[in-house]
């Protein structure tokens, strides 16, 4: 609540100076954009109350993403369910009430998990009699498989990279467990996903430097309460052999590890059919509200429309999908009509590839394209609490005027730093300014590439609060510029 207010009294205070400079950019520029004075703080603010009537009010964003998730559902890169998506993502943006909407062709890695994985560990309990444990893993995602028969292995207890390092003569011909440990201590959850999971994305190909055969990880995850195993794309450094890769779920996880560090011997069984395939054609789905001042500057909002193949992918990303889609539909709701162009953008393939991306940023150089925005919604479903911006700080600071009008729809901050993964070759290949929205993390990555990941842990009004900050975002910056 302190932060809340602080923000608050801050922006109102230096509301005069942050306007004075934007109209002293506006006139400089010779866009003729509007400024921000006390008239249209007050005008901006009644657009934003009836905004939140119209999307509070609609079922829209939330029975689309009922549609995705139950008739589509998982929809893998490649996947017969990436197709289906296509269709969806033409339907919902033409249903919105886009002016025109198209497929942007890319290709993009084809893996497939095959049959179910299985795996068990033996070890000799204190009478000395072997004990079979079932383990429920997930291959990682674009992980090689084992033989048909699989593979029985030793195994052995890897904390962290510092300490394969030091064990690394000890490792040869095993299956490599590594303890990596979601930290809880972290404020920001993002930052324990990226440490945890920097062994999801580059354990195997660490480990295979020293002769590991296999290895398994603790699930990238919070959560202990429940046993569901999380996937997630692995890399392959072409340096050292392509070894099977699994990640096991926290309980069973947490058994194991114990088990290993009491220093029990321990092998383990594991067998997957995971392989990869040729590159096959996919698509971005791109839909579009054509601008009446400037129609050849471009506002981009999206999230990706791939997901893992366990379950819905209901937060990761079918929320940043109807987030987006919810824009388009609540702006031409409202009857406004857009100074630039905005498009929304349904990326193809950001889970193990991030070839949508690249190829929509590819192709807008290629096109000398002005690109003045970008939002990406890719941190789920939750209550809204704050935006992250990649800009030039200059401008960051301009933009804090608006946030009094946010507060009272749950986000309180604008923070330096942030975009997403699909808009972010924008960034680097054209400077394009981006931001990605930050919901509560807290429940995210109990969830994030495992099979809970399903429609019904999604909450309407979480959903629609996403969708209208990310609406009244997009509005400020089409009407104001940056």
């Amino acid at each position: 609540m302190k932060g809340i207010v602080w923000f608050v009294l801050t922006f109102i205070l230096q509301a005069g100076v942050f306007s004075g400079a934007a109209r002293a950019q506006s006139a400089s520029s010779g866009n003729a954009e509007p400024s921000f004075d006390a008239a249209s703080r007050e005008a901006d603010s009644v657009f934003f109350r009836k905004m939140a009537d119209d999307v509070l009010s609609s079922a829209a964003a939330y029975e689309s993403l009922r549609d995705l998730c139950k008739n589509v559902g998982a929809r893998l890169a490649g996947s017969p369910g990436m197709y289906k998506a296509e269709a969806w993502g033409e339907k919902a943006l033409k249903a919105a009430g886009a002016d025109k909407v198209w497929l942007q062709e890319c290709m993009v890695p084809h893996w497939e998990r095959g049959k179910a994985e299985e795996a068990w560990y033996t070890y000799a309990d204190e009478k000395g009699k072997q004990q079979k444990v079932k383990l429920d893993v997930l291959a990682l995602g674009n992980s090689v498989g084992t033989m048909a028969k699989g593979i029985t292995l030793p195994a052995i207890l890897i904390n962290d990279f510092d300490e394969l390092e030091k064990r690394k003569d000890e490792v040869k011909g095993k299956m490599v467990v590594f303890n990596n440990v979601f930290d809880p201590k972290n404020l920001a959850v993002g930052q324990s996903y990226g440490e945890s999971g920097s062994y999801r994305r580059n354990g195997p190909s660490e480990a295979a430097k020293y002769g590991a055969a296999a290895i398994m990880i603790r699930s990238v995850t919070a959560s202990a309460n429940d046993n569901h195993p999380h996937t997630g794309t692995t890399s392959y450094d072409s340096a050292y052999p392509k070894i099977p890769a699994a990640a096991v779920g926290l309980k069973d996880g947490d058994k194991l590890i114990g088990l290993l560090a009491s220093g029990k011997p321990v092998s383990i069984y594991y067998r997957s059919d995971a392989r990869m395939l040729p590159d096959t054609k996919a698509h971005n789905v791109i839909g579009e509200l054509t601008g009446s001042v400037f129609p050849e500057k471009y506002i981009t909002v999206g999230g990706h429309l791939d997901s893992w193949d366990p379950a819905e992918g209901a937060h990761d990303d079918g929320t940043g999908c109807v987030h987006s889609i919810e824009v388009l539909r609540a702006l031409k709701a409202m009857g406004y009509k857009p100074r630039h162009t905005i498009r929304v953008v349904l990326f193809a393939n950001e889970e193990n590839g991030l070839r949508g991306g690249n190829k929509y940023a590819a192709e807008a150089k290629a096109k000398n394209e002005d690109h003045v925005f970008a939002l990406e919604s890719d941190a789920g479903g939750f209550t809204p609490r704050s935006f992250g911006f990649t800009l030039d700080w200059k401008r960051l600071a301009a933009i804090r005027q608006w946030l009094p009008l946010f507060v009272p729809y749950g986000v309180y901050e604008f923070r330096n730093g942030g975009g997403g993964a699909d808009i972010g070759p924008l960034n680097r290949s054209l400077g394009t300014p981006v931001a990605g929205l930050s919901p509560d993390g807290s429940r995210y990555f109990d969830l994030h590439h495992a099979r809970n990941d399903v429609f019904e842990n999604v909450n309407k009004r979480e959903l629609d609060l996403g969708s209208l900050n990310m609406a009244l975002l997009i509005y400020m910056i089409d009407k104001y510029g940056l």
